[in-house]
């Protein structure tokens, strides 16, 4: 059985007061306001407003009307066929046939029932909607996600194939001589790898070959080459995926030299090397 406030506010009880139902639920009303104080004080606050909707929108009848309908009162009564009763608890209400003037004024039906129905698939509409918004704006998220690590694990397999042919041209042209650079006693598993141009002197040093100790944000290495006994300095660099994220790292030129080595410098090089921090060497032949 529905609760009371909704069986209230399912419009049955204003059919009952204007008699517009079956008789079966005639008696379920009677039933109910028999055992539920609530719905018959609905049903007496009904019938009181339609009282008052009935006087303030009456219609007064003309003087003939009235002393027509005086005289069928009197030669007619109980002839249903001039009185008819509405069935309700309200005055009972005449038609001037000669008119068709129709003086009954329709109460408006309760909607709070179809509103809040209303009401509420409409906040369900809304809630569906905005979480399908949001599940496709984050689908959408996932997506740009995956592109962008596509894109840059691409690109990253380009810049080592290019590396790599780099790498192989290097050593396979006859214009470089490779260099061994081998770990000293601060270093001895350290390894540099070297590749001197003949021609344009550069040197470029291969970052992904070599293995260096490890230092702090604050140095860098620095790589020396000696001419004549004295130091000359060919620029700074870092490990791979540090600072200098390339395959190959190109140098300084020299013209000539008697060996390489490279130290362990404060940031941004040092004007002569510290032989303490000397972690590589090797010489030119």
């Amino acid at each position: 059985m529905e609760t009371i406030k909704e069986y209230i506010e399912s419009g049955i009880l204003e059919l009952y007061v204007l008699g517009d139902i079956s008789p079966d639920e005639r008696l379920q009303v009677e039933k109910m306001a028999a055992e539920h104080t609530a719905v018959k004080a609905e049903i007496e606050d009904i019938e009181r407003s339609m009282e008052l909707f009935a006087e303030e929108h009456a219609v007064e009848p003309s003087e003939g009307l009235r002393s027509r309908i005086m005289g069928s009162m009197v030669t007619n009564l109980g002839d249903d066929r001039v009185f008819t009763k509405a069935h309700t608890r309200t005055d009972e209400i005449f038609e001037d046939d000669e008119r068709n003037a129709d003086n009954v004024i329709a109460m408006p039906a309760r909607q709070t029932t179809f509103f809040k129905y209303a009401f509420a698939a409409c906040l369900t509409l809304l809630v569906i909607s905005v979480y399908g918004l949001v599940t496709m704006y984050n689908k959408l998220q996932d997506t740009n996600t995956q592109l962008t690590a596509m894109q840059l694990d691409k690109q990253k397999i380009a810049n080592e194939a290019s590396f790599k042919d780099k790498e192989l041209d290097i050593y396979r042209d006859t214009i470089y001589r490779v260099l061994r650079l081998k770990g000293t006693a601060k270093a001895p598993s350290a390894a540099v790898t070297l590749a001197w141009n003949t021609v344009n002197k550069k040197i470029i040093v291969d970052m992904k070959s070599m293995k260096l100790p490890d230092h702090d944000t604050q140095h860098q290495y620095q790589l020396w080459a000696l001419v004549g006994g004295k130091p000359v300095d060919l620029g700074v660099f870092d490990t791979a995926n540090s600072i200098d994220t390339s395959g190959m790292k190109e140098m300084k030129a020299i013209a000539a030299a008697d060996a390489f080595a490279v130290t362990i410098e404060p940031m941004g090089g040092s004007v002569n090397p510290t032989i303490t921090e000397m972690v590589a060497s090797g010489a030119s032949k």
